[in-house]
């Protein structure tokens, strides 16, 4: 995947509080961010935490789990175990429709440290954590953020690789820890310390934006915090509204504005559908989209979840059941493979959508993509297969139309543009030459779970992409073709370096 060197424009509806100095600063350095943001006051242990209970300062990563139940599980468990807390700022941002946490990260990496340091402070901490992605403008910014400010403890930058997966909390602590990124196969609560956590201490993660509002709300009090946005979920929230043939656009708006008011700020449309949410969340229809209510409550009354705030309108010129696939066979890669949903799940899904948008089987491939996302469900060892399938079935609820266009037989007559952002550079992939495949079959014994086999022998695909966990049985199957029908293409350079 290409380096990210882009720093993505921001701009506000109502109060500017974590873009605040971004109209005049490109970044913001501790002198224009000082200059920007009043005095850091120095609460203690239980007046933070009363801050954060309060305002119900929630997660900004897409669970919106509440930050100081997290926060006082994890002082439960310090102060049980006699074990110094560690601090962890979750940046890493391994979706292709979200760049909120990277723009923070690169443009106000001090906000984000802020509210870390805070935490640190007054929880007594034995260090801070920041996870970046790999080549994003994080892996420069934050460590020269550091070197410019007081720190209450030790702190240090940790590099992941860009995948989908990376951001799950449990993945993140795993490689702090030096263990493959991936997320863990037994759930365990960061707080409590353990297996769960790092170097098993009591862990209090968070994403960038959350340790952001934590700042924000210490400056503001509980009661100017609460001046925007409902009663119910005060404050603001950052989006990452993507626009075709254009970069994303990092917006901050009060809990409680209409999407509509969103979209028509960024000249943006509905469209046939407004996906809001991310790659796991949830299709609005356009009249539904337009009178949303940005809000956690308000979305779920629709069927739909904020999650970390990704908002893509689909054209109505494009196809949206090949847009779909298109993302829903990424996800499939991008998974770790460690469990049945993901393995088997998944890639059977994707599959099932590729033959039902080109037409092939029609009711048959759509009760395929049903039954496997189905059985996906609740299944998991991480959100994964559940946040895929939300995304894929709320997609054909949205789309009904469109599908059924495509099940009675010649489709939705319409091209696939690419309106759903994916990353510009493909991953390895599986290539079939025609001109020396014999139809053996044993591609399909050696790797099953990646080479599928039409009826005549012969792999259904010409072009298969391989996930990480796949990669054994790839090399396998190119090995021992007896028709050296087969090779692996990578990208270069591998995904995460520098260009």
């Amino acid at each position: 995947m290409s380096t990210r060197i882009d720093l993505p424009q921001v701009f506000h509806l109502g109060p500017a509080r974590l873009t605040a100095g971004l109209d005049r600063f490109r970044r913001l350095d501790l002198a224009s961010h000082t200059h920007v943001h009043p005095p850091l006051p120095r609460p203690t242990r239980d007046d933070l935490l009363d801050l954060a209970e309060h305002v119900d300062l929630r997660g900004r990563g897409g669970a919106g789990f509440p930050f100081a139940r997290k926060a006082r599980a994890a002082m439960a468990a310090a102060d049980r175990t006699g074990a110094r807390p560690v601090i962890v700022v979750n940046g890493s941002e391994g979706e292709p429709p979200s760049a909120k946490d990277r723009m923070l990260l690169a443009r106000s990496p001090h906000l984000a440290l802020d509210g870390a340091c805070l935490a640190a402070a007054a929880f007594g901490a034995e260090e801070i954590v920041i996870g970046v992605t790999a080549g994003s403008p994080g892996e420069v910014s934050v460590p020269a953020a550091l070197d410019e400010r007081d720190l209450p403890c030790p702190a240090r930058t940790v590099c992941l690789p860009e995948r989908f997966v990376s951001g799950e909390s449990s993945a993140l602590i795993r490689g702090v820890n030096g263990l493959p990124v991936q997320p863990a196969t037994v759930r365990a609560r960061a707080a409590e310390g353990g297996t769960g956590g790092v170097r098993r201490r009591p862990t209090l993660l968070s994403n960038a934006e959350t340790w952001a509002q934590l700042a924000v709300a210490a400056r503001l009090g509980p009661g100017a915090y609460a001046a925007v946005g409902t009663t119910a979920e005060p404050g603001t929230v950052l989006l990452t509204v993507n626009r075709p043939a254009a970069g994303p656009l990092v917006v901050e708006v009060p809990f409680g504005t209409r999407l509509g008011d969103v979209l028509d700020a960024c000249g943006l449309r509905p469209g046939a559908g407004v996906l809001v949410g991310g790659y796991h969340g949830a299709w609005l229809g356009p009249v539904d989209a337009v009178g949303a209510s940005l809000s956690r409550t308000g979305l779920a009354e629709l069927g739909g979840t904020l999650g970390a705030g990704a908002i893509v309108a689909l054209t109505a010129d494009t196809c949206p059941l090949g847009e779909i696939t298109r993302v829903a066979t990424w996800l499939a890669g991008e998974s770790a493979g460690q469990c049945g949903p993901c393995r088997r799940g998944l890639p059977d899904a994707a599959e099932a959508l590729a033959a039902l948008a080109t037409g092939a089987d029609g009711p048959a491939a759509l009760e395929d993509v049903r039954r496997a996302l189905g059985s996906a469900q609740g299944g998991g060892a991480c959100s994964h297969p559940d946040g895929t399938a939300r995304f894929v079935l709320s997609a054909l609820d949205v789309f009904a139309r469109d599908v059924e266009a495509h099940v009675a037989g010649p489709g939705c007559g319409r091209p696939v543009l690419g309106v759903l952002p994916l990353p510009h550079d493909e991953g390895a992939r599986l290539e079939v030459d025609w001109s020396r495949c014999a139809g053996h079959g044993l591609c399909g014994v050696l790797a099953p779970g990646l080479v599928r086999l039409g009826p005549h022998g012969y792999p259904a695909s010409t072009t298969i992409p391989v996930a990480p966990w796949q990669e054994h049985g790839a090399r396998r199957a190119v090995n021992q073709c007896p028709a050296l029908a087969l090779r692996m293409r990578r990208p270069w350079p591998p995904p995460g370096r520098p260009r």
